[in-house]
């Protein structure tokens, strides 16, 4: 596997799929406080980070399992922030047999069509390129970062969209590749136990996608206070507490 991972502690095993404009940074803060009782693999996907870059196409859910495959990961536990959780959604629908709990934090959802904020916030970012610094900044006063430009975590923000916006710019486009039919319309048939985390000042599309997960039959749902999108940066405590408290039922 080419993917670029790192392991720490011992015990079941936890998968953490990072969020868009992240890398496996991203989980800085709240890998090390599972890492106290798993074992916990965070991975840059592919065309992030220190991963190669995709030539023309990526199946985020085939390198899913190629990627546990290869580890010899016996039915993880998968995190998915944002993005990250539409990768862990769609792999718990494709490979039922290979998840044993599923936590959603803030995910996307294939097929849903009600994104038109974050659309909007994304055609102002990339239509400042190649202003790279002017991208950051316009990201950084977005909703999706009303927390986080406040708070200590915010250099580690601010570097990680530079490094992703400055692979994007030089590197070549590739297309993404989603199972078919898209998740929105087979919720119901997830069996794996599901968590789906959210900050309360989210963005409010994200809440209305929320209502659509409760199809999935055995979830849980729970809201962090004053935290925005990227309530992986601002509240690893509460987060470890929930997944824990989740996973130890």
């Amino acid at each position: 596997m080419d993917l670029y991972y790192e392991i720490k502690g011992n015990g079941h095993p936890v998968v953490l799929i990072h969020g868009g404009g992240t890398d496996l940074r991203e989980w800085n803060y709240l890998a090390p406080l599972l890492a106290k009782h798993y074992q916990v693999i965070t991975v840059d996907g592919r065309g992030v980070g220190q991963s190669p870059t995709p030539k023309d196409q990526v199946n985020y859910v085939e390198d899913m399992r190629f990627f546990i495959d290869e580890l010899e990961l016996d039915k993880p536990t998968i995190i998915g922030h944002s993005i990250g959780g539409q990768i862990a959604t769609e792999f718990a629908l494709t490979y039922p047999e290979k998840v044993t709990n599923l936590v959603l934090i803030a995910p996307a959802l294939s097929g849903f069509q009600g994104y038109t904020e974050y659309e909007q916030i994304m055609q102002k970012v990339m239509g400042a390129a190649p202003d790279v610094e002017k991208m950051i900044d316009l990201m950084l006063h977005s909703p999706m970062y009303q927390v986080v430009i406040h708070s200590p975590q915010r250099n580690l923000a601010t570097q990680m969209l530079q490094d992703q916006f400055q692979r994007v710019l030089g590197g070549p486009a590739f297309e993404m590749i989603w199972p078919n039919p898209p998740a929105i319309d087979r919720l119901e048939e997830l069996t794996a136990k599901t968590l789906f985390i959210i900050g309360e000042k989210d963005l409010p599309e994200n809440f209305l996608a929320l209502e659509h997960f409760r199809k999935i039959p055995n979830i849980n749902f729970i809201e962090i206070p004053n935290a925005d999108h990227i309530l992986t940066l601002t509240h690893s405590e509460a987060l470890n507490q929930a997944i824990t408290a989740f996973m130890e039922e």
